[in-house]
């Protein structure tokens, strides 16, 4: 097995692992981090969305080899109970999550979203949301967190 090395949720991770595993699975399997969901391992779903040198990705279909030398961010690296990333609070504030199965998706794209624009269009919003299914129907609910997360963040600079 290959060894490589990243850096997850800002600290340096020495791995091994197969040319066949996902980034998911590494994630999941070997670090225990629980944000990112399997889904449909397939890429369609959003379920398992990181933030790969800050671009939303779908981990379920990155070999893990392919994210060497590169920063990985997982929901758990956003933030912590103790002080929530702003999109997190805004979700949590919003009651956003039913199921809770796309709320990782949902959230690790708003974060990527607003990190590259910091005030976008409700049509942009929606664009950039599109590709993370939900089943439970929360769609105004999780509309209502990222236009709170604008806020928040807003707020933040001031």
């Amino acid at each position: 097995m290959p060894g490589f090395a990243l850096t997850v949720n800002g600290q340096p991770v020495q791995l091994e692992a197969s040319r066949q595993a996902s980034l998911l699975q590494v994630l999941r399997n070997d670090l225990a981090l629980n944000g990112p969901k399997y889904g449909c391992g397939l890429g369609q779903c959003g379920a398992c969305t990181v933030l790969v040198d800050g671009i939303a990705a779908r981990a379920c279909v990155i070999p893990a080899e392919g994210v060497r030398g590169r920063c990985v961010t997982t929901l758990e690296g956003l933030g912590s109970r103790a002080a929530p990333h702003p999109v997190q609070q805004a979700f949590i504030d919003e009651q956003a999550a039913q199921c809770g199965y796309c709320l990782n998706g949902m959230v690790m794209a708003t974060a990527a979203l607003l990190a590259r624009e910091p005030d976008p269009s409700d049509e942009t919003i929606r664009q950039e949301l599109s590709g993370n299914l939900c089943r439970c129907g929360t769609h105004v609910e999780i509309l209502r967190a990222v236009k709170r997360a604008i806020r928040l963040m807003k707020a933040e600079v001031a």
